[in-house]
């Protein structure tokens, strides 16, 4: 299983994630849980996967963070814990 990737990420994924961290107004608070999680260095599935936070939900696709979203928003994919 891989481990989610925080170095080399795509520029254009790049742009995307921070857009949407400013378009959702995601709290400081929340992306300070999502980094004590990848300090762990988690291990993902190959394909989609979720993972939940109190006020966020991280979705990836292998080893890659792909988007956020807010709660009661649909996730897809395996959820990981």
């Amino acid at each position: 299983m891989p481990k989610v990737r925080r170095h080399d990420i795509p520029p254009a994924l790049f742009q995307h994630l921070l857009d949407r961290i400013q378009s959702r107004k995601i709290p400081a608070t929340q992306l300070e849980l999502l980094a004590k999680w990848l300090d762990t260095e988690p291990e993902v599935p190959e394909g989609q996967w979720f993972k939940r936070f109190t006020g966020i939900t991280v979705c990836g696709e292998g080893e890659l963070v792909k988007t956020f979203l807010l709660p009661g928003q649909p996730a897809k994919g395996q959820r990981v814990s």
